[in-house]
């Protein structure tokens, strides 16, 4: 066996963690979180989109204003995500569903991530001042948000965490918004309030399913500090919650407004469900499948029924 096939040990607090060497690819999906990065973009692609159908703007006068957008929010947000990488790294080799970052394994030293989430934050953030101020300004606060009043205060103390945690990422579409007209609009304020309610019922979801390792690692997400049902009672209520937005979007049209409320039906429907339900983990996973779902679905849907108008 070569040297560089011998599994290494990095020193977390006092225990060693066995490492093995991995794909680049692999860390750096880890790291970025990629899923959570993809899903925070899709909502600012469509602010971004909406505040053009509605100012009777084109894209094509605009998709270098586009690109700047996109590309500095998301530096901003990556940069965010693998701060939290840096600082929850003690968690993270606590539970298994985050053991094989490479913070945890010893792939890419703390230095390392700790230099590349300031520079990505710091160079998204300049990025996004070559669009608006007001975009720059939510990015900020949501990355503030997430980084220091989610990550470093409220996450390991306080059931409100999570309440915390989801201002960081309902700011994304107004970022979108905001690149191209102020987002002192309707619009983008009730998209704001959909994923801040949404990020509740969908992060309670996986505490459940990892109920365990949250326990363990000792984080004070709601279900271990005050057990499934008073949790499940909060989902049924943020999800009822969602039921009366889509008619505050009635210009994006009836088959946005019917979809959107049938979808917020089926969700609220199974999450009474989940007060008989025998399987506790079964039935948060199927939560957390349409949760990410619905998510999709919604903001895609706006960009769909604009599409002719916007051109």
């Amino acid at each position: 066996m070569n040297k560089a096939d011998t599994p290494s040990s990095l020193k977390i607090g006092n225990a060693h963690v066995a490492t093995k060497p991995n794909s680049l690819i692999a860390d750096f999906k880890e790291l970025f979180k990629a899923i959570v990065l993809i899903s925070n973009v899709l909502p600012v692609l469509t602010g971004f989109w909406l505040a053009l159908h509605f100012t009777n703007s084109t894209f094509a006068e605009n998709w270098e204003l586009f690109v700047l957008t996109i590309v500095g929010s998301t530096f901003v947000m990556a940069g965010a995500l693998i701060l939290n990488n840096w600082y929850d790294v003690d968690i993270d080799a606590v539970m298994d569903r985050t053991k094989k970052r490479p913070t945890v394994t010893g792939h890419i030293s703390l230095k390392t991530v700790l230099i590349l989430g300031i520079a990505l934050s710091a160079i998204g953030l300049v990025i996004l001042l070559l669009t608006t101020l007001e975009a720059t300004i939510y990015a900020f606060i949501g990355w503030f948000t997430y980084v220091f009043l989610y990550t470093m205060w409220s996450k390991r103390k306080y059931t409100l965490n999570t309440i915390i945690g989801s201002i960081s990422g309902a700011v994304t579409p107004l970022i979108g918004w905001a690149a191209i007209e102020p987002a002192y609009h309707v619009v983008p304020i009730v998209l704001f309030f959909i994923l801040f309610i949404w990020q509740i019922p969908h992060t309670f979801s996986i505490a459940i399913k990892k109920y365990d390792e949250y326990k363990a690692a000792g984080v004070a997400m709601l279900p271990v500090v005050h057990g499934f049902n008073f949790t499940k009672r909060q989902m049924v209520v943020y999800i009822a919650c969602l039921l009366p937005l889509p008619f505050l979007l009635a210009p994006l049209g009836t088959t946005f407004i019917v979809i959107a409320t049938a979808l917020n039906v089926g969700w609220l429907i199974l999450g009474i469900r989940g007060f008989s339900a025998k399987d506790n983990w079964q039935w948060a996973h199927k939560n957390f499948i349409y949760s990410l779902s619905y998510l999709t679905i919604l903001f895609l849907m706006m960009i769909v029924v604009t599409l002719p108008a916007a051109g």
